[in-house]
């Protein structure tokens, strides 16, 4: 857990550790929400950013992917 201040005009700032972290960068946006459980800041990330290790494939290509590799799972398991 970390404290930080609210500055003038609302601005706050999320420590280095923690933007590291997440990899948050000057410019990114994050998602600001609040529940009965307080109040939840959240990078935004799109989904190429999500799939990281997949960067540049598109969501229907690693669907496939994913679906071939539990095929491949199954046949293991299940002669």
């Amino acid at each position: 857990m970390m404290v930080t201040k609210v500055h003038k005009k609302g601005i706050v700032v999320i420590p280095k550790e923690i933007r590291e972290k997440f990899n948050i960068k000057e410019g990114d946006e994050v998602i600001i929400y609040s529940d009965e459980y307080g109040i939840h800041i959240l990078p935004k990330k799109s989904p190429e950013e999500l799939f990281g290790r997949d960067r540049g494939k598109g969501l229907e290509e690693l669907a496939k992917e994913h679906i071939k590799e539990r095929e491949t799972e199954r046949a293991k398991v299940h002669p």
